[in-house]
């Protein structure tokens, strides 16, 4: 279930984009007072490759990967995965392609408490609209948890709700995984397992991309963008692909 993890950063050939940014701002008005959270943004996530998002809390990190998922709408740019724009439409189509395209791991949002696990990547699954590629007892046998189907997300453990969380971000096979701060409240064993699961969905072509605070998180990853006062800068290049421990606790504040 688990895969080695590295300490020092990948470097791999060029890879597919799968999940491409374009010049992403978002502006949040309250009153007459106006907030610049993304100020012309751009990346990519090549298909098996892992990328972190670091920076200090009100960098812009959860809105651009709320932007990224079609959770929220830039003011300007735009996002696609797999070719396909995912921004500037309806919500109704976002979601249509979130629930295709895009798995969703969030610190607190994953799961609905009033479900089973089994029934929380049921109703996932629904949400595409096609028979799902991989049952819902695949998925929890491949985090860990296949006797925990029938347990409710209060039942369950910090590092279980993690893996739970997971499942049901992967329950259709996406093309891109997006993760916000999957290992915050994780003691450091369960924190390696649990990027030993996203390396290993990168190792299978998914693109994953990590919104953290973690330098483990860090240095587990092909390249890491920092993301200050809304802008975004490769942290990663001018160190040949690798960033010293120091300079980690720096970007992410």
């Amino acid at each position: 279930m688990t895969a080695n993890i590295s300490h020092e950063m990948r470097t791999h050939a060029p890879a597919e984009d799968v999940l491409t940014a374009r010049e992403l701002y978002r502006f949040y008005r309250a009153g007459e007072e106006e907030t610049l959270a993304l100020r012309g943004v751009s990346l990519r996530v090549g298909r098996g490759e892992t990328v972190a998002v670091v920076g200090p809390s009100g960098s812009g990190k959860s809105t651009l990967l709320a932007c990224l998922a079609g959770l929220d709408e830039p003011s300007g740019g735009e996002v696609r995965v797999n070719g396909v724009r995912i921004s500037h439409r309806p919500e109704t189509e976002r979601a249509r392609l979130r629930a295709r395209h895009v798995g969703v791991l969030l610190q607190t949002r994953n799961l609905l408490p009033h479900l089973s696990l089994r029934d929380n990547i049921r109703l996932a699954q629904r949400a595409k609209g096609r028979g799902p590629a991989t049952s819902p007892r695949e998925l929890l046998s491949q985090v860990g948890l296949a006797e925990r189907a029938h347990a409710l997300p209060r039942q369950l453990s910090g590092g279980e709700l993690a893996r739970a969380g997971l499942a049901v971000a992967l329950a259709n096979s996406p093309a891109v995984l997006l993760a916000d701060e999957p290992t915050g409240e994780l003691d450091s064993d369960i924190e390696r397992m649990v990027l030993a699961m996203l390396r290993e969905r990168a190792a299978d072509g998914c693109a994953v991309l990590i919104v953290t605070h973690s330098d483990q998180a860090v240095r587990v990853a092909d390249r890491v963008i920092a993301l200050v006062d809304g802008t975004a800068t490769d942290a990663s290049a001018a160190h040949g692909g690798r960033l010293e421990r120091q300079e980690v606790r720096d970007a992410t504040g």
